[in-house]
């Protein structure tokens, strides 16, 4: 699982037919202080996340287990949107408080 942050929507009009109906979200991956570490990737919503959500990413094959993206041509999928983060005891990410810093 990949933990990234939702920077925006990706509009496609003319996509392959198993995309139809499917939210595409632009996301990149997050360190653990939450900065951008790792790749762009556009992922199915499958949960309803927004811009400036913290997510969970699954990819690869992965990508095709959830109910709204088994057998449908994708590599990342949003599986889950994080409401907290908690490390060695401590909360260092609270979704009502906002990314920190």
């Amino acid at each position: 699982m990949i933990l990234a942050l939702v920077l925006g929507t990706v509009v496609s009009t003319r996509k392959d037919g198993g995309l139809s109906g499917l939210k595409l979200m632009l996301a990149r991956e997050v360190d653990a202080q939450f900065k951008p570490a790792g790749n762009f990737v556009v992922a199915v919503d499958a949960v309803g996340a927004g811009t400036g959500e913290i997510v969970l990413i699954a990819a690869g094959s992965s990508a095709r287990l959830t109910d709204v993206t088994k057998d449908r041509p994708v590599d990342h999928v949003i599986s889950a949107i994080v409401d907290a983060v908690e490390v060695g005891g401590k909360d260092v990410y609270l979704k009502r408080l906002g990314l920190p810093g």
